[in-house]
């Protein structure tokens, strides 16, 4: 039997999504493989994260270190890379996030395993992994191979897997662990968390979005799509281009750079949907998406699409709500 590495990610106190997606996705592998599937949980003294991740895998390995309490890529990478030694994982997941991009390709070099980053999804084909890869903003999708290698390394897009009802049906086996010898004094020093996304408004609370990206053209038309929001009961967010450009404070932005969001409605007017973006939406109930271009990204996540002039939509919305 196989063995597949999940390593949990948690900020400020709380198991982060990426995680659960991980797992879930990870979990129908060793399905499939009959493979075991391990989490790898570095938390704080007295975090106790593992009751959340237990339900979701066969084995947890917990450090428990205050140096966990926030991220420390050198360590992790070391005890990683000495479980991937004892162990021979088939697979390690790691988070597509701040954390992943600073701990995989260090991991990688040290273990010599090949990795693969960003991916939106994951096969097997014989004896190797496939792993698909977004080029080109968004528009097209590549499938990957790796080089032979007795383990693999790949890094999971937020939000590219949906755990299902019912998924959490493991019962694990929790092993504390004791970090085997001093790493050594860490090359970076966690100094703070600053909320970029933090001011005066909370759009992860908003049941309705009305949301505005490149395609709005001018500054000056947003006044004219807050008014619309307002009539429709919405809260006005944007993509990243909008708060970029300072056109609006970071507050409103959605995607991993700025809030995840959950409404029931989200509509987004002229955002082509880069995956940063998309990982941000992941949580809403219906996207209704309005762009001119008809390849745009953001079509593949809507329930609903319209190709077409963003004003156009806007001031026949506008006209219809008059009546």
């Amino acid at each position: 039997m196989g063995e597949i590495f999940v390593v949990v990610e948690h900020r400020q106190g709380e198991v982060r999504n990426i995680t659960f997606e991980m797992l879930f996705k990870a979990g129908e592998l060793c399905k499939s493989l009959d493979h075991k599937l391990t989490a790898i949980l570095f938390e704080g003294k007295g975090q106790s994260f593992e009751s959340e991740i237990s339900m979701w895998a066969d084995t947890v390995i917990v450090f428990e270190d205050e140096r966990f309490r926030d991220f420390d890529a050198d360590t992790c990478k070391e005890i990683i890379n000495s479980l991937i030694k004892q162990h021979r994982p088939f697979i390690t997941l790691i988070g597509h996030t701040s954390w992943g991009i600073d701990l995989a390709p260090a991991l990688s070099v040290k273990s010599g395993y090949p990795i693969a980053t960003d991916c939106v999804d994951i096969m097997v084909e014989g004896i190797s992994p496939k792993v698909i890869r977004q080029m080109y903003g968004g528009k097209v999708f590549c499938r990957v191979s790796f080089k032979e290698s007795d383990g693999y390394l790949i890094t999971v897009r937020p939000g590219a897997f949906i755990p299902a009802e019912g998924a959490a049906d493991r019962q694990a086996d929790v092993i504390r662990m004791d970090i085997a010898s001093d790493p050594g004094a860490p090359k970076k020093d966690f100094v703070e968390f600053v909320d970029t996304g933090a001011g005066e408004l909370d759009i992860s609370q908003a049941e309705f979005l009305v949301s505005i990206g490149r395609g709005i053209g001018e500054k000056e038309n947003i006044e004219a799509i807050k008014e619309l929001a307002d009539t429709m009961g919405g809260t006005l967010s944007c993509s990243r281009p909008i708060v970029d450009m300072n056109w609006l404070p970071k507050y409103h932005q959605v995607g991993t750079s700025g809030k995840s969001v959950r409404p029931k409605v989200y509509l987004a007017l002229g955002i082509s949907g880069a995956f940063q973006h998309v990982a941000g939406i992941s949580g809403a109930q219906t996207v209704i998406a309005v762009n001119k271009d008809k390849k745009a990204p953001i079509f593949r996540v809507s329930d609903y699409g319209v190709v077409d002039d963003l004003f156009i939509i806007a001031d026949a919305l506008k006209e219809k709500l008059k009546r």
